[in-house]
């Protein structure tokens, strides 16, 4: 065989061996797709066009991906400019009336939809989490558990209970009008009278007991076995003159919560005073704390000093500090 025909061989060949890796190529794209070309493919799904672009060189990707990276630049820059203007806006005084219309929204809709049939679903209990403490707001180092006594102000016919007294004041409970609270009215030397209960008076009420989720505004819940006596109860037994709203205070006033009367009688509301089969530890709100599946923890207020029931919305807290006051979920 001639030079010229090992040639022409060479070249068959070498034409033969680049068509067989295209046709193996092909088959390769072609299997792939039949692969996810079924019926859970989304593209198929959604009726939408396949198409396999033409490859690109690197001076062309580079150009494409330069194109793409501006303006992902520009459009966030934009967005970052816009989101800080917007906040500012929102921090002036005067444009916060947005939030409390909000709100008052939610507020609204929740009551709309309220029922005391609707309960929050309960838990085994295997389910417990380990217990988690947060939050010690109002827990004054010289708090006396020993002498703690719950005072209650706002029932009706109170003189005829044998708790009442014409000052429910005593060593160590918070004086009429915290300083923290922005509603407080001047300091006065105004006798108050009401009810002084003990831990004993409450649970001679019913006892109730219930595995729930505690919800916390901040994004984390955790399952607990509380028991303790329905607030619906103690309403029963010790009976308001004015049923619209109730204030809960801390002993030394530090820590306040309002809430509506139709959140604090739903069945699954509770003057807690056990958790997870054990008393309350100082931590968890010994002696006595508000449990329900109706609001947040901050709403959920540990180591309870005062019950008073009123007419008027009573001062919050956190409201104060611009949450929501009803902060229900």
């Amino acid at each position: 065989m001639s030079e010229e025909d090992l040639k022409k061989t060479d070249e068959i060949k070498a034409d033969k061996i680049e068509s067989d890796e295209i046709k193996t190529k092909d088959s390769e794209v072609v299997e792939a797709e039949s692969k996810t070309d079924d019926k859970e493919n989304t593209a198929r799904i959604l009726n939408e066009n396949k198409r396999i672009g033409k490859p690109l060189d690197d001076d062309e990707a580079k150009r494409l991906m330069t194109g793409y990276s501006r303006r992902g630049f520009l459009v966030g820059g934009a967005a970052a400019v816009f989101g800080y203007l917007g906040y500012g806006w929102l921090r002036k005084p005067e444009n916060t009336e947005i939030f409390t219309k909000t709100f008052r929204l939610n507020e609204n809709l929740s009551q709309l939809y309220y029922s005391p049939n609707r309960l929050a679903p309960e838990f085994s209990r295997d389910q417990i989490s380990p217990p988690r403490v947060n939050g010690g707001i109002g827990f004054n180092e010289d708090f006396d558990l020993a002498n703690w006594k719950l005072q209650v102000v706002g029932v009706a016919n109170q003189q005829n209970y044998p708790q009442y007294t014409d000052n429910i004041i005593y060593e160590g409970a918070a004086e009429p009008a915290p300083p923290t609270r922005l509603d407080a009215p001047p300091p006065s030397a105004t006798l108050m009278p009401g009810l002084l209960l003990t831990l004993d008076d409450i649970k001679q009420l019913p006892r109730v007991e219930m595995t729930t989720e505690l919800k916390c505004i901040e994004g984390w819940s955790v399952i607990v076995n509380w028991a303790g006596a329905r607030f619906s109860d103690f309403v029963q037994k010790y009976q308001p003159q004015s049923a619209k709203y109730v204030s809960l205070l801390t002993p030394d006033g530090g820590y306040y919560v309002g809430w509506d009367m139709q959140s604090i009688l739903h069945p699954q509301t509770l003057l807690a005073y056990e958790m997870n089969g054990a008393p309350l530890t100082l931590p968890h709100g010994a002696p006595l704390r508000i449990v329900s599946t109706m609001k947040y923890g901050i709403k959920q207020i540990k180591r309870i000093g005062r019950i008073e029931f009123t007419g008027t919305r009573p001062a919050d807290y956190w409201a104060e500090r611009g949450y929501d006051w009803y902060s229900g979920h």
